[in-house]
């Protein structure tokens, strides 16, 4: 299976393949960025399928706090010592830090280079590798250096995903919640009934969350509108990750406490009933996917969000869902009505 992305403005196409990996072939370096989990498990099956006059291996510590300027430093050391040039390729074998890392990297080395992505986790295969948003995280907040740079190819295989760690898969299926709430309702229903051990049923949500991503990306590469939402859950996410320094939650833990914060302000918004916002709970919670936080100061909290790069002109940018299956972007929400909300889950 595969889905194509077509950049209109960027004159730029590319394919995301799902479970077709047979055999790359390139010419001139290749760089393989990963990390030692990843490359103890995978590296060695890759090398198999790699054709190539040159690659080097360039490994960087596992985990979200080293996605930072410190790893992005490292690699790109290599990449000058080992004499990289315009024509060379990098790969990402890894997850979502590995994959942002790699595609920031790539953006910026020489003034760009390309770059593949090969998603080893569930959650950079529904999202982190799709569509451009490359980055690094500091004190401020998450990903606020980077830049939108496209991959020349994707390749997600499900086989992957049969090594990684349970947490680790329902962090994945978080990022696929999000986006069946905000664009697709059946695709919810398909989530409810999904059968773990389904590989069939896994690869169609791999399919379906790319699709979806993949069509939102074509309407707005840079995330002047429409791409925003893709960031529902996130306003708070990126807040809790900031506060606990990147180490007590995954990333897609993270969304999905924040998905359950945005729901309760929808609902209070009159956006969506009581009873939807149960059922995506339900769910997450199916996943064994946190739904509570203990939030310190919810004034310290709030101003934490104008750190968030969708905020513009002191106004907070909510993405909330609309029901089930649509979506509605708010920037006129009181700060009093968020509070409220944010004291809930003191």
């Amino acid at each position: 299976m595969k889905v194509e992305l077509n950049l209109h403005k960027a004159t730029q196409k590319y394919n995301v393949y799902i479970d077709e990996l047979d055999e790359i072939k390139l010419n001139g370096k290749v760089g393989i960025i990963t990390n030692p989990k990843v490359a103890g498990l995978w590296l060695g099956w890759l090398l198999e399928r790699l054709k190539c006059d040159e690659y080097f291996i360039i490994t960087v510590a596992d985990g979200e706090e080293y996605k930072n300027m410190a790893s992005v430093e490292q690699i790109l050391e290599q990449l000058f010592v080992s004499k990289f040039d315009r024509s060379s390729m990098l790969i990402a074998l890894g997850g979502g830090v590995i994959s942002d890392m790699t595609g920031f990297v790539a953006s910026i080395y020489e003034r760009g280079i390309n770059f593949i992505n090969i998603p080893t986790t569930l959650l950079a295969q529904v999202d982190a590798s799709v569509g451009g948003k490359t980055g690094v995280n500091n004190k401020f907040g998450k990903n606020l250096i980077g830049s939108f740079y496209q991959p020349v190819a994707v390749y997600c295989e499900s086989r992957f995903l049969k090594t990684l760690p349970e947490r680790e898969f329902a962090a994945g299926l978080a990022e696929a919640v999000k986006m069946a709430v905000m664009f697709d309702s059946s695709m919810l229903d398909m989530l409810e009934n999904f059968n773990l051990k389904d590989e069939g049923a896994l690869a169609k949500i791999i399919y379906n969350a790319v699709w979806l991503k993949a069509d939102v990306v074509q309407q707005d590469e840079h995330e002047k509108g429409l791409r925003a939402v893709l960031n529902y859950g996130h306003t708070f996410a990126h807040v809790i990750e900031n506060e606990t320094n990147y180490k007590q939650f995954l990333h897609g833990e993270a969304v999905a406490i924040g998905m359950n914060m945005a729901n309760a302000l929808a609902a209070s918004l009159g956006l969506m009933s009581e009873q939807e916002k149960l059922r995506i709970k339900r769910l997450l919670e199916k996943f064994s996917l946190p739904t509570t936080y203990k939030i310190a100061d919810e004034n310290s909290f709030y101003e934490a969000f104008f750190m968030d790069k969708k905020s513009e002109n002191k106004k907070i940018k909510f993405i909330l869902p609309k029901g089930i299956g649509a979506h509605e972007i708010r920037s006129d929400i009181k700060k009093e009505q968020v509070i409220e909300i944010l004291r809930e889950f003191r």
